[in-house]
């Protein structure tokens, strides 16, 4: 599979046409950003690293019923995967708080939830990638009232697939962020990447945190911290 042409260039990956017009090359990137790109940084082998993440977590999603866009890797931090329009929400599932969630409602930090939170972030850059409420959506005209429910039911569902296999691993999944996409038959599936860019993760013994918050508050150690991830992924542990 050859790269035709650079489509699309965001904060994590590249998006190249391929010589399949049903299909993408997602390549992974080095790089690192928080808070909205304001901070800045690299980090050799982060993205293979991400790759090799995301790729498991698809891949055991699917073996679970979850549909995504992933087709196959096809090196270290290049993913071939199918073409899809990307709804512009970010859907993020809470199981405990931090970060936002704690500075907007005073939540105590590390408190658990009563149940997963899913909240809906509008993809624009220039906006902030603002929180939005399903009514929000309806009047932007992102998505229909079906597809915002099914959004919810899919976000819960990958919750509890995901919290389960990483708590026998020793990790608490905190929250994440994931994006759907619809095919050229209209189908929703599962896109981008769930890897520790994405998700905050923190060792269930010692809450310490294995994630991109130890760029964003620069607690060193990013690309150990997404090692021991990987690793705890392949421990066998069904």
């Amino acid at each position: 599979m050859k790269k035709i042409e650079l489509l699309y260039e965001g904060k994590g990956k590249r998006l190249y046409k391929s010589d399949n017009e049903d299909l993408l090359i997602s390549e992974f990137k080095d790089d690192l950003t928080a808070f909205n790109a304001q901070k800045k940084g690299n980090e050799k082998g982060k993205g293979a690293l991400n790759c090799q993440i995301s790729t498991k977590l698809f891949k055991l999603l699917e073996q679970h019923g979850i549909k995504t866009h992933l087709v196959e890797t096809i090196s270290d931090n290049e993913q071939l995967v199918k073409k899809v329009n990307i709804i512009p929400l970010e859907v993020v599932i809470r199981n405990i708080a931090t970060g936002s969630l704690t500075k907007r409602l005073g939540i105590k930090d590390g408190t658990i939830l009563p149940f997963s939170l899913v909240e809906f972030y509008y993809k624009d850059d220039d906006l902030g990638d603002p929180l939005v409420n399903d009514e929000h959506c309806l009047l932007l005209d992102l998505i229909n009232e079906n597809e915002l429910e099914e959004l919810k039911r899919l976000g819960r569902e990958i919750n509890n697939i995901l919290k389960p296999f990483f708590y026998k691993r020793d990790l608490k999944l905190v929250d994440f962020k994931i994006e759907f996409g619809k095919d050229k038959d209209g189908n929703i599936l599962l896109s981008d990447e769930i890897s520790p860019d994405s998700c905050r993760f923190w060792d269930a013994k010692t809450n310490e945190k294995m994630d991109k918050d130890r760029f964003r508050q620069g607690l060193g150690e990013v690309k150990v911290a997404y090692e021991e991830i990987l690793k705890r992924i392949n421990m066998e542990n069904n």
